[in-house]
């Protein structure tokens, strides 16, 4: 059996083994392969029966060229790089990895609001560079802060990262709303369930951590944008289709 790793350096940069992997077969790993060459993954894939992948797409034209695929695994959370529809109709399953990054990816989140809220890179800087040595004044600072104790954070996709956000945030102190198209008891315990627009009109901050679909591609343009607060904060953690960076911008 073939196996061929597509995009190995995002899972391991050097201080892991593929050994365990290459007991079930023939193991050809390559660091990067490209995101729009099409043509250099067939090439790579060849006749392999097993492909893994993290954001190298395998497209409805990667699956044709490749006929002895058998088995396509993604390690990642995300699936939008695989054709997983057209896979099914050839009879190819398609896996991901749905929880490794929970923890990570929240608390990722979290640090970007208290990024734009506190400004800690520019500070960090302004410091070094002796701004605060020459400041008359001993509180120094180049912008006000924002205080998270009793705003409202909005987040669009409540499952376990969107969830594992929303404890940090009633940490915070802040009140929480949530959409998802799965309301659930657990995700009930930690925020209130609201529709889109209401989550637009009350939040303070709004955060995605939702999948992309045709039917929320762009979900973030100017209609939703003239529903929310002014200076609203914006934290896209989920596939950047979801947003219209014409209109965002």
């Amino acid at each position: 059996m073939k196996i061929v790793v597509l995009d190995g350096y995002t899972e391991n940069p050097g201080d892991l083994s593929w050994d365990e992997l290459g007991k079930l077969g023939e193991l050809t790993v390559y660091d990067r392969t490209s995101l729009t060459d099409e043509d250099e993954a067939i090439a790579r894939i060849g006749d392999a029966e097993v492909v893994f992948t993290n954001k190298t797409p395998i497209t409805k034209k990667v699956i044709d060229a490749c006929p002895g695929m058998k088995f396509i695994s993604l390690l990642a959370t995300g699936y939008n790089v695989v054709d997983y529809a057209y896979a099914a109709e050839k009879g190819i399953p398609v896996t991901n990895v749905p929880t490794y990054g929970t923890a990570s990816v929240s608390q990722f989140s979290i640090a970007l609001l208290l990024e734009v809220c506190h400004h800690i890179g520019h500070h960090d800087a302004s410091v070094h560079a002796g701004n605060w040595a020459n400041c008359i004044d001993w509180c120094y600072w180049d912008y006000p802060l924002i205080e998270l104790e009793g705003k409202t954070i909005g987040i669009i996709g409540f499952g376990r990262i969107g969830q594992t956000e929303g404890r940090i945030a009633k940490a915070l102190g802040m009140k929480v709303l949530a959409y998802d198209v799965y309301p659930n008891d657990s995700g009930r315990e930690i925020a209130e369930y609201v529709d889109l627009d209401t989550l637009y009109a009350r939040s303070d901050v709004i955060t995605l951590h939702c999948n992309l679909t045709p039917e929320n591609t762009g979900m973030i343009d100017k209609a939703s944008i003239a529903k929310m607060k002014d200076g609203v904060i914006l934290i896209n953690n989920a596939r950047g289709q979801l947003i219209d960076e014409q209109d965002v911008a």
